[in-house]
């Protein structure tokens, strides 16, 4: 839930699937799709244009005004990938963007099998730096002194952080619920200032959830690195990656 506390600045620098992401995870004929744990609507508005009715669930009203003030044409609904407030059966598409790794998999599988109609897809997609691009690992390592900036979770009793591994596939349980699974990754660039990708940084649960003192720190040391990589840049070109992963849901058993 910390995200909402940036609703804004996350969907003005966030980035979003590209269409060719959103095409190769779509089934064919989808007439309602539910994106599930929606944000901002950065997957939810991709949707829109290419599926009739378009449901966004997502469980904080922070991220919810947003996506309300931007999508006001698509139903907004509180609710989480384990429950989800949809009839058995609904929907052709249940598709979740950079949040399964938030989700408890032994309930939101089979509540999305539940949701989905018989041979009905289930996608998931994760959008993000391309870290495979030598100039982005350097910035992690003057951020955080590590390779990469994944996602960490602070204990309630604060303290150190721990590292979250970040999760880019769906391990499916042994009971024929969904089959076809594949993956698939499509590369883009999206051109940033300076400023507004150091503001994208900042709308990462480990920078949300940091000190006062550790985010600036942190801020402004990748801000010195940009600046010292890209001397008088108005735009750089930021290298991207989507990971997608789909799968089908098998058929129900005649009553």
């Amino acid at each position: 839930m910390s995200f909402g506390a940036v609703a804004g600045d996350y969907d003005r620098l966030r980035p979003g699937p590209p269409e060719v992401a959103v095409d190769w995870l779509l089934p064919a004929q989808c007439q309602v799709a539910v994106d599930l744990a929606a944000g901002t609507g950065l997957l939810t508005r991709a949707l829109a244009v290419k599926v009739p009715h378009v449901v966004a669930v997502e469980p904080d009203e922070r991220m919810r005004a947003v996506l309300g003030a931007r999508s006001p044409a698509v139903r907004v609904v509180d609710g989480r990938g384990e429950a989800i407030p949809m009839p058995d059966a609904s929907a052709d598409g249940v598709f979740v963007s950079s949040a399964w790794h938030w989700m408890d998999p032994e309930l939101a599988i089979p509540e999305i099998g539940r949701v989905l109609r018989d041979g009905g897809r289930f996608g998931a997609v994760w959008t993000g730096r391309d870290r495979e691009a030598g100039w982005l690992r350097e910035l992690d390592w003057a951020q955080w002194g590590r390779p990469d900036s994944e996602e960490t979770v602070r204990p309630a009793g604060q303290g150190p952080a721990r590292r979250r591994p970040r999760h880019r596939e769906v391990t499916l349980p042994g009971t024929g619920l969904f089959g076809n699974a594949e993956t698939a990754t499509f590369g883009f660039t999206r051109a940033m200032t300076i400023s507004d990708f150091v503001g994208m940084l900042a709308t990462y649960s480990n920078l949300i959830t940091a000190s006062q003192e550790d985010r600036t720190a942190a801020l402004t040391r990748a801000r010195a690195v940009l600046e010292e990589r890209f001397p008088g840049a108005s735009e750089i070109d930021v290298p991207m990656r989507t990971w997608c992963w789909r799968a089908d849901r098998a058929a129900r058993a005649a009553p």
